[in-house]
């Protein structure tokens, strides 16, 4: 009887075992619906949709260089430092304050506490250390790419960053083998943004397409060639963001952009085209948006290939575009003729320096002299979508082509998709190619050291597309990089760009002012200089 009682009281206890659990676990089931479908139904109040022409290539900051891949991740990511909203002063960002030695060679950051990754692992200094670590070196088993804009800035793996260290849990020390002014402005930057360590170790070589920052907003999905979502990250340490989700959407047509903009089911259209400002105009649903010219677009020989690798025949094509009538007829009028590969508002550019005239009889001459009386021909690359800089590339590039026709350069031309486009350029693979530049930061360093040093004319991982090598213009751009003295400087600067003029290694075209537009609901977007905006203060208000 005992024995039967005995087994009576456990059969009770496991059916009431099995009940609650079934009973927890129902619960648990249906906290996680409720929070998946709270996030995936129609509750969601905000999202921010962002038309764009081309798609991210890579959203591991570290591994880009592209514009729109930058766009994105820089909402994701955060650096240790950023400048303000106008562009001119740096502050703090993940690190709170920092100090240098009077030699330029030793930093000090303080790191700010309470901060949390995306995935819920802490940020702090070794983090940081991780971060530098993966970018240096180049037998760290996360540095898995090629991290252009190390090598690009910091001239090699690992260049001169002598070493970096974890001083404590909340403070680093960065020492340099050499003075380099522009450092701040460096690593303001979004390529230097700052990842998980335990994300980067989880996704290893697929990284890219699973990013984890300390931003305002973390990732959700990536469809290629379609679209990228993100959503507001409530652990953000700042500010949190007024919209639920960000979508950067592809349509690759400006026509399709604009007209999706009119409808209402995207909010911003980036990268339109200059025609289309005065329908922007008129519609009173919409507002245009002007960016600061802070680019330029041009014609990159490649100065190791014949005929290229010839002076005369690169003044030759120079003289033969007339830029005031392409602007008129490719860029509707929206752009400024460019002298140099500096823009005009950036300090250090030279204003001495005159425009090539246009002159097709001075132009067959040179090319007579360099041995090619009759012309040649060659091909002439463009890309397959739109671009800040050349918001019409295939007009663009018919005009030049036509141009180069009347001194007899017979040029074809070639283009692909953005991502190959900018590999195969990388390769100089190319004989001419139309790109650009959109400055990063407020240092001519950033345009000039990039399109220019010989030490970023190494095929595979160039960002000096001319591949243009000269000892005296490398010298000057090492002087200005090592010497803090602002007016010694702009004089080196404004000194190599008459050298450069001279030697004319491409074709400066044209320093555009970017047109955008949103809907009037969007409220507190504003275009920044670079070109990459973090949007947690953009709102959309109902229409």
């Amino acid at each position: 009887m005992k024995k039967r009682t005995k087994m009576t009281i456990m059969l009770f206890a496991f059916i009431i075992f099995f009940a609650v659990i079934f009973s927890y676990s129902s619960k648990i089931s249906g906290i996680y619906n409720n929070i998946f479908s709270t996030y995936h139904d129609d509750e969601i109040e905000k999202r921010l949709i962002i038309g764009r022409a081309s798609d991210s290539i890579s959203l591991d900051p570290g591994n880009t260089t592209d514009m729109d891949s930058v766009k994105v991740t820089a909402n994701i990511f955060e650096t240790l430092v950023k400048y303000e909203k106008e562009g001119k002063d740096i502050i703090p960002s993940l690190a709170t304050s920092w100090s240098s030695t009077e030699d330029g060679l030793t930093w000090v950051f303080r790191l700010r506490q309470g901060v949390r990754f995306q995935d819920g692992t802490i940020f702090d200094a070794h983090a940081v250390v991780f971060n530098f670590q993966r970018w240096m070196d180049k037998d760290n088993p996360y540095h898995n790419g090629q991290f252009s804009y190390w090598n690009y800035v910091f001239g090699g793996f690992p260049g001169f960053v002598k070493s970096v260290y974890a001083i404590s849990d909340y403070s680093i020390e960065i020492k340099l083998d050499k003075p380099y002014a522009p450092f701040l402005s460096t690593l303001a930057m979004p390529v230097f943004g700052i990842g998980s360590p335990e994300a980067i170790k989880k996704y290893g070589d697929e990284v890219y397409k699973h990013p984890v920052g300390t931003g305002p907003f973390y990732f959700i999905n990536w469809e290629p060639n379609q679209s990228i979502l993100l959503a507001r990250y409530d652990g953000y340490w700042g500010i949190p963001a007024k919209v639920d989700e960000v979508e950067f959407k592809v349509i690759s047509s400006n026509e399709d952009r604009l007209e999706q903009l009119k409808l209402g089911t995207i909010h911003i259209a980036d990268n339109l085209g200059p025609d289309d400002v005065a329908a922007i105009q008129e519609d009173q649903k919409l507002q245009l948006l002007l960016r600061p010219c802070f680019n330029v677009g041009y014609i990159a020989l490649n100065n190791e290939k014949p005929p290229f690798d010839n002076r005369d025949v690169r003044t030759a094509i120079n003289l033969a575009i007339n830029k005031e009538e392409m602007i008129k007829e490719a860029f509707a009028n929206q752009a400024k003729s460019a002298k140099t590969l500096v823009p005009p508002l950036l300090w250090g550019y030279n204003e001495g320096i005159k425009d090539s005239e246009y002159d097709p009889e001075r132009a067959k001459q040179l090319l007579a002299k360099a041995g090619y009386p009759k012309g040649f021909k060659t091909t002439l690359w463009f890309m397959n979508s739109s671009r800040n800089y050349f918001p019409k590339p295939l007009q663009t590039a018919e005009y030049i082509k036509e141009s180069l026709a009347k001194i007899n350069i017979e040029a074809a031309i070639i283009t692909y998709e953005w991502d190959e486009y900018l590999n195969r350029i990388q390769n100089g693979e190319h004989e001419m190619a139309l790109i650009g530049w959109t400055g990063d930061n407020i240092d001519p360093d950033n345009f000039l050291y990039t399109l220019l040093a010989s030490e970023n004319a190494k095929p595979g991982n160039a960002g000096n597309y001319s591949f243009y090598k000269s000892k005296e213009v490398d010298i000057l751009l090492t002087q200005a990089r090592q010497t803090t003295d602002m007016v010694f400087r702009k004089n080196l600067y404004r000194k190599l760009l008459e050298i450069v003029d001279t030697d004319k290694p491409s074709v400066p075209l044209v320093h555009t002012m970017p047109v955008l537009a949103a809907r009037r609901s969007v409220k507190g977007y504003l275009p920044y200089l670079t070109g990459v905006e973090s949007l947690e203060k953009v709102d959309i208000e109902a229409e």
